[in-house]
């Protein structure tokens, strides 16, 4: 009787690793379907744009012409595929090849380049199938939606290839773009770091690099012209963890609210403790509700020591310490602190920035970049 029940544990164990093998791989082939599927609706939409774009161009009165044929053309494919193709989708679909199309070396010759247009239909079988007169595409549709209003192609780059690295959510995307993180990150760069960001998106190889000034908070859902406590702003970070560490960036994973440690008989509390796996160390994040003070600073200066000399592995790189505060004073910073520490002061931001005003700083310091690098537009 025992061994009956030994094999009969046996064969359900058995089974049931069976099927969360298969459910594995099912899994994975359906996330791959629709992955390809995407693609191969960006595809197709990028040549649907080039063909109107085309037709466009072969009519007189271009700006009547082309809104007269696209509301026909509209009616016809709603008429034969259904929903999908109104006057509007048609015009955002147009927008979409007017901005992406630039990006190739010349035209897409379709009706010479036969290969060119089969990537809509080879990319269902093969995702790295991409003919070189084209862009290449990796995000959905409603990715590009967001990713063509945006009128900086700098800005855009960098989001594109983020989103594409990152794997963001049409969601994410759309609050990295609403909280203008592109030119924040570029702010707290040198100047001849800024271009790097379009090319390359976010690199992380050394401490500033994971630096953003200011931190844009408005997902916690605190009002600025209120009063709120550190621990009421923690609790809420707490409760947004997932959204904080969005905002933070790449790498970083959270260890521990609170993390009590003791020297000389006397327990200290550090707000928020992370770890950087692509930078390899500790950051700790102290929270301030008022103005920095320098003795905040000293404070956490000795948190980082701790943890340098008491945590810290050897394979492992200095601990970061980072005070996430309402207001700073430059001056105040650079005085108490040493220049060579490892310490950053980020002002947190409880509403989205003014993108435009961001927007132009970056744009004066693009210009200062290429006037000193006597580079012209």
């Amino acid at each position: 009787m025992m061994m009956a029940q030994k094999n009969e544990i046996q064969e359900t164990a058995r089974i049931d690793a069976l099927f969360e093998k298969v459910s594995a791989l099912i899994n994975q082939a359906r996330k791959h379907v629709a992955t390809t599927i995407n693609v191969a609706e960006v595809y197709t939409k990028f040549h649907i744009g080039q063909y109107i774009v085309e037709d466009e161009q072969q009519g007189k009165a271009r700006a009547e012409y082309g809104k007269q044929v696209l509301k026909v053309l509209s009616s016809r494919l709603t008429e034969r595929f259904g929903d999908g193709w109104s006057y509007s989708n048609l015009r955002q679909i147009r927008q979409f090849y007017l901005v992406y199309g630039n990006l190739t070396d010349g035209v897409c010759q379709i009706e010479n380049d036969n290969q060119c247009l089969s990537n809509s239909s080879a990319v269902l079988t093969d995702l790295n199938v991409v003919n070189s007169h084209c862009p290449e595409f990796s995000l959905s549709w409603s990715h590009y939606l967001i990713l063509m209003r945006i009128a900086n192609p700098d800005a855009r780059s960098f989001y594109e290839i983020e989103c594409t690295q990152q794997q963001w959510s049409v969601r994410q995307l759309s609050r990295q773009v609403g909280s203008s993180l592109y030119e924040r990150l570029a702010l707290s760069r040198n100047k001849d770091e800024v271009m790097r960001l379009a090319k390359e998106g976010q690199t992380i190889e050394k401490p500033q690099d994971i630096i953003k000034d200011p931190l844009t908070l408005e997902f916690l859902g605190l009002k600025p012209d209120s009063a709120y406590s550190e621990s009421k702003l923690e609790n809420a970070i707490i409760s947004k963890m997932q959204q904080f560490l969005l905002e933070l960036g790449k790498g970083f994973l959270f260890e521990a609210r609170q993390k009590r440690f003791t020297f000389d008989e006397e327990h200290y509390y550090v707000d928020l403790v992370f770890y950087n796996r692509l930078l390899q160390c500790y950051v700790l994040i102290d929270l301030k509700a008022d103005k920095l003070t320098h003795q905040d600073l000293g404070q956490m200066q000795m948190y980082v020591n701790y943890y340098d000399r008491f945590v810290k592995q050897d394979f492992e790189k200095p601990t970061i310490g980072i005070l996430l505060c309402e207001s700073k004073k430059e001056a105040l910073v650079e005085l108490t602190l040493p220049k060579d520490s490892n310490i950053y002061a980020t002002q947190y931001q409880l509403y989205l920035p003014d993108k435009d005003l961001l927007q132009a700083k970056v744009r004066e310091w693009i210009a200062e970049f290429k006037e000193t690098n006597g580079e012209t537009e």
